[in-house]
């Protein structure tokens, strides 16, 4: 529905001025008349979607969503209206985006929309698995437990990214210190020597004319490599936003192999939660896979995913058509299977979170155990090369003249 801005008076002509959804002019002025107030001129707002241009990461942060979910779980279930709740909420706070999100938000539940129907309007902040969530709470009556799920949901999830993220940092801190101490040492040290060198007849070990030559290469053409360095940079994002990149990139984290079992981790707990949450919301075993397919972080394992719920739609169990593709662990697989023979297949998956979760953080353990000396390897090897070819020539003198 449209959004209006008016001036009205009342019985006395008292002016009043404010904003109101309807469906059009007329129905505005009737929506009025039940307040006694005469609709005296109105324009009509013009309402898109907010640009993400000036938020601060171009989406809704985690923590954001989640504490939308706590505050809003909370009203409804004290029994405020999910209109009067939205009314509340979108004037907590939040950043300038959010807020301006849920304020088109609660004009639309207002409007008459469900609250599913007005978040599907902003696919980018309230994504599928989200929305879907909400309208099984909304057609369930039990809106308020499916909140306090998704906040539990998306707090675990951040909890688990944020680890991924702590994990690897410290094998970051190694690289970007290799790269720096081998292009300070190329670019300041190598020459200095070289220039005190550069009188004394002293034939050069080949590493240190290798060396020499590394450095004036870096010393002449730095302005073009940074140019390709960036060039470079620019053109991998770009295509990694493109869905054929995409696809390329979530292939080969599949395919390192020091990688490869973190992110097989990551995907089968971020299933088991999320699957178990849509199963114990009362959703359809296949319309839950067809929820999951996208959410699943890799599209990859997304395509073969989707291959999978289509055999469970034609009538094959969901152990057999996930084992068919090789998408998860045997171990997932043979839990899914009591599952489904048992008929606790919610259950099973939501006991066994915990598990997987403790999966992660095993892998991610693993992975910084053998980056590090590898990282360590490769400074030292670097660092110990370049004072090699820096030394070689002086021991050279000073085995000529004793």
């Amino acid at each position: 529905m449209p959004k209006y801005k008016y001036v009205a008076v009342n019985i006395n002509k008292v002016k009043f001025s404010g904003s109101f959804v309807a469906d059009n002019e007329k129905d505005l002025a009737v929506q009025l008349a039940k307040q006694n107030l005469f609709l005296v001129s109105c324009t009509q707002v013009k309402r898109t979607s907010p640009s993400v241009f000036f938020s601060v990461s171009g989406k809704v942060k985690l923590n954001e969503i989640t504490t939308f979910c706590r505050q809003f779980s909370i009203m409804i279930n004290a029994g405020i209206s999910v209109v009067n709740s939205m009314g509340i909420l979108k004037n907590q706070g939040y950043t300038a985006y959010f807020k301006s999100i849920l304020d088109i938000v609660y004009d639309d539940i207002k409007g008459g929309l469900s609250m599913s129907e007005a978040m599907k309007k902003h696919e980018k902040v309230f994504p599928g698995f989200f929305r879907s969530m909400v309208y099984v709470g909304e057609i369930s009556g039990q809106l308020d437990r499916v909140l306090l799920s998704l906040a539990d949901y998306y707090e675990k999830d951040r909890e688990i990214k944020k680890k991924a993220k702590s994990a690897l940092i410290y094998p970051g801190i190694l690289l970007a210190l290799t790269v720096g101490i081998i292009v300070i040492m190329l670019v300041y040290v190598i020459p200095t020597f070289r220039t005190a060198l550069a009188n004394m007849k002293v034939e050069m070990p080949a590493i240190t004319a290798a060396i020499y030559g590394m450095s004036d290469w870096l010393l002449s053409n730095w302005k073009l490599i940074m140019l390709g360095f960036f060039l470079f940079f620019f053109l991998i994002i770009s295509f990694k936003k493109t869905k054929k990149g995409r696809y390329f990139f979530d292939t080969l984290k599949l395919k390192i192999p020091i990688y490869r079992k973190v992110q097989i981790n990551l995907i089968t707990s971020k299933f088991a939660r999320g699957y178990s949450l849509l199963l114990s919301s009362g959703m359809d075993v296949v319309d839950a896979m067809d929820t999951m397919a996208v959410v699943l972080g890799n599209a990859n394992v997304e395509k073969r995913f989707k291959k999978a719920v289509e055999d469970v739609r034609l009538g094959n169990s969901i152990t057999t058509s996930l084992g068919s593709y090789k998408l998860f662990p045997d171990i997932l697989l043979q839990m899914v299977a009591i599952g489904e023979k048992t008929g606790t297949l919610s259950d099973v998956l939501s006991r066994s979170c915990l598990y997987f979760d403790d999966q992660v953080d095993s892998s991610l353990t693993t992975l910084t155990s053998m980056l590090q000396p590898i990282l360590i390897a490769i400074l030292g090897g670097s660092v110990g090369t370049m004072f090699y070819a820096i030394y070689a020539p002086m021991i050279s003198i000073m085995q000529t003249y004793l």
